[in-house]
């Protein structure tokens, strides 16, 4: 018995069924998005035969729809990026489910290789490249639905040129 705790568990919880919540059908926090995204990234049966690559424009394909969201799969041939954007007043999350991707924030750039997970809140702003030499698949989802994606002006680092002063 451990007399630091005023808890104490006998036997196992999975056993006292009334004890556990019943799953829920669609998700409703960050956590449950975040393991949608990852239920999903684990069953490349249900993404893997409807990828496409457009080396013209980025492909995107919703995958599906529950009440407040959307789940979006898309595809990034070398190069292909999305501008420097924000989600307007939904919050996502990011999986990487082949290849790498980069994601440039205001904070710096983060490299996210397959099984990576991004997850933002509303208005977080950000700018996401394949730089790989590989094609790179995503998937997205967004809640509530995505209904804008404001594009930002790109940020670079100032040139010796942009730093004299005129």
């Amino acid at each position: 018995m451990n007399s630091d705790s005023d808890l104490q568990i006998a036997g196992d919880i999975l056993e006292v069924q009334h004890l556990l919540q019943p799953a829920r059908e669609h998700p409703s926090t960050v956590s449950e998005f975040v393991g949608l995204a990852r239920s999903i990234a684990a069953d490349s049966a249900r993404w893997a035969g409807i990828v496409q690559y457009d080396s013209a424009s980025r492909w995107y394909h919703r995958l599906h729809q529950g009440p407040g969201y959307e789940v979006w799969l898309l595809s990034w041939v070398p190069g292909q990026g999305s501008g420097r954007h924000d989600h307007g007043l939904s919050a996502g999350v990011l999986t990487v489910l082949e290849g790498e991707l980069t994601e440039h924030t205001e904070r710096g750039t983060r490299s996210l290789g397959a099984g990576a997970q991004r997850s933002f809140a509303p208005g977080y702003v950000h700018e996401v490249v394949n730089d790989s030499l590989e094609p790179a698949v995503s998937l997205h989802i967004y809640y509530p639905g995505l209904t804008e994606m404001p594009m930002h002006p790109s940020q670079s680092a100032p040139t010796a040129v942009d730093a004299v002063p005129a």
